[in-house]
């Protein structure tokens, strides 16, 4: 039995692989490492994990995860070795899992525009060339939690207009003067801030949230992706909700910094799914 797992800092999702059989998807809440700790995502997974796999007969498991770089993959990987006992365990970042996803093992340009943002340049199975985002206290431009927080911020200072202050004051029972310590109170203020991008999408149409997101979109090419070497000669490959949700506007900026946009996927699972049956077709498992 093999299991694939895609983790932004939001949401797994979950595929397990098991011959000829469909594959079983379910999901659990997200395991970034710089956000939760091991005992905190191994209990986690104990509560949430679907009943129906025995973990004692999981023999690979590939963990694509938010975060899991720089010496922090081995907080997911000890979580998860205590679990899967008899597994052989793979620890990757959610980058490498979007490019195999969109790319296979093709050069191209893969990014991640989820709850976090994620970039890199894929060839041959590895991401060779990376801008780091800094995360969300220094960056993560064009992620949800960056907009959801400039939302907040224009909310704060009451820089939206009239009908767009009412609106999200009688949705999220918030004033201006709670944001700060509502904000600073919440336990992963990350996954907080971008909540609020259900509200984003639901007002798209109204010039001034078109205008805030385009803005957070022109962030994430002006500090990201012209970062890039010779970025207009790739495509604009992405995966991840914010993508997905906000296209048209993602589209629209991309045109405006000369760069083609190639597919927007909002989950990279089926691609993922894809990927490691053919990879057990090969070796013949």
């Amino acid at each position: 039995m093999i299991i694939v797992a895609d983790s932004g800092s939001t949401k797994t999702s979950w595929a397990v692989l098991n011959n000829a059989d469909e594959p079983q998807l379910f999901s659990t809440e997200g395991y970034n490492p710089y956000y939760v700790d091991s005992d905190y995502i191994q209990q986690s997974i104990r509560r949430n994990f679907s009943h129906h796999v025995e973990t004692d007969k999981v023999e690979q498991l590939y963990f694509y995860g938010a975060g899991c770089a720089g010496g922090k993959d081995e907080i997911v990987k000890i979580a998860l070795a205590a679990i899967f006992t008899k597994a052989t365990i793979v620890i990757a970042s959610d980058l490498l899992a979007a490019a195999k996803s969109i790319l296979g093992d093709n050069e191209g340009f893969i990014s991640i525009l989820g709850t976090g943002t994620n970039t890199g340049i894929h060839s041959k199975g590895e991401i060779i060339t990376q801008v780091n985002s800094l995360g969300f206290l220094l960056g993560d431009e064009g992620s949800g939690a960056y907009l959801g927080k400039r939302l907040l911020s224009h909310f704060a200072r009451r820089a939206l207009p009239i009908e767009l202050m009412e609106a999200f004051e009688k949705e999220y029972n918030l004033t201006p003067a709670l944001v700060v310590p509502t904000f600073y109170d919440a336990q992963l203020q990350n996954r907080y801030s971008a909540q609020f991008t259900i509200f984003l999408a639901k007002h798209i149409e109204h010039s001034d949230i078109k205008k805030l997101v385009k803005k957070a979109f022109s962030d994430f090419f002006e500090h990201i992706v012209c970062l890039y070497p010779n970025y207009r000669a790739y495509s604009l490959n992405c995966v991840g909700s914010i993508g997905a949700n906000f296209s048209d506007q993602l589209r629209e900026v991309a045109d405006t910094y000369g760069m083609q946009v190639g597919q927007i996927n909002k989950s990279p699972m089926e691609g993922l799914i894809a990927y490691h049956q053919t990879l057990c077709a090969k070796v013949g498992l």
